[in-house]
């Protein structure tokens, strides 16, 4: 579905470190929905860059996401935060975000026609190689980001980070373009072992080339410093692991390096 930019204003410049990123609000659409995203890039590289797609938690695309993006700017990378909800709604209680992501879910064609729209805004931007394109998820965006690998979107590297793993469509042999790279917390209730037996079975049957990381006690969100407060306020199983945060970054920056950096 072809994406169609209807505003884009700066939003912000960040410097960090000996790059100087500049991030902006983008405006995009899928059919009717307007989509409201941010995409960011360090303004000293000249060369087109990788992009990268960062699907937002349950939340919505919310001041996370945006973080995530500029760290990911910092690294060379143009990248963009997407809606997946459309107008940019945002939930601050586990109800209405379970509606939103449950919306979502129910209507996968419609989740896929929106995350073509973004990939295709960010492949069209000035400073992106539209041919280098992957996609990092969290929590609900890595299950989107699964997702999306098993209905074949043509992306290079697709990492999610405590995201479901469980799926009613099992990606078949050869259908897959992506090297994936799954970030999960052992003590998660949301992803039971079950389902990652599942998943290694199903990856290992299709041939894929993947990367399943297992952190030993760490809870759902243990990327987000935000979690524990969210835990404390909704009495629901999230905590942050520093540790786990930092090496599933790491890694995730590995694996762009070997397939990027030439």
């Amino acid at each position: 579905m072809k994406a169609i930019i209807t505003a884009l204003a700066l939003f912000a410049i960040v410097p960090l470190a000996h790059a100087v990123v500049v991030g902006e609000e983008i405006t995009y659409r899928s059919g009717d929905t307007q989509m409201k995203g941010y995409i960011a890039w360090d303004n000293t590289v000249t060369d087109k860059r990788p992009g990268i797609i960062v699907v937002h938690e349950w939340w919505g695309h919310n001041d996370y996401a945006r973080k995530r993006v500029n760290m990911l700017a910092t690294l060379g990378y143009t990248a963009l935060a997407v809606d997946m909800y459309g107008d940019g709604k945002t939930a601050s209680h586990p109800d209405d975000a379970g509606k939103f992501a449950g919306a979502v879910r129910k209507n996968m064609d419609v989740a896929e026609a929106r995350f073509s729209a973004a990939m295709e805004t960010l492949a069209s931007h000035e400073t992106v190689n539209p041919g280098q394109i992957s996609a990092i998820g969290y929590c609900f965006g890595g299950g989107i980001v699964l997702a999306m690998a098993r209905r074949g979107a043509d992306l290079d590297i697709v990492a999610s980070f405590h995201g479901s793993v469980a799926t009613d469509r099992p990606v078949e042999k050869d259908q897959l373009k992506a090297r994936l790279a799954v970030f999960n917390g052992a003590a998660d209730p949301m992803v039971t072992a079950a389902q990652i037996d599942a998943f290694r079975t199903e990856m290992d049957n299709a041939g894929v080339d993947y990367l399943l990381v297992n952190y030993p006690n760490a809870l759902h969100a243990f990327t987000n410093p935000d979690a524990d407060a969210y835990a404390e306020k909704f009495g629901i199983p999230l905590k942050y692991d520093a540790a786990a945060d930092t090496d599933s970054w790491n890694q995730l920056n590995g694996l762009l390096r070997e397939v990027y950096v030439k």
